[in-house]
């Protein structure tokens, strides 16, 4: 079975990664996760983000990125 793996930014200000971090482990307590630029600072200085398996999730703020998350992962 593949691992699930999320990348965040930390130095995108749409994503907060000490807030999201938790909330990801919740819904998938076994994920690997990645910190560190991602290369979507056009995006990410808006807009709250992710990568999932090397899928981008974007929304408009943390909340709306963790609902994307579990509808990703049903």
């Amino acid at each position: 079975m593949l691992r699930t793996r999320i990348k965040i930014c930390d130095k995108c200000r749409g994503t907060n990664v000490e807030t999201l971090v938790p909330r990801i482990k919740e819904i998938l307590p076994d994920a690997e996760i990645q910190i560190g630029c991602q290369n979507f600072c056009g995006i990410g200085q808006t807009k709250a983000f992710l990568i999932l398996n090397h899928k981008p999730l974007i929304a408009e703020n943390e909340d709306e990125l963790i609902e994307k998350l579990k509808e990703s992962c049903k």
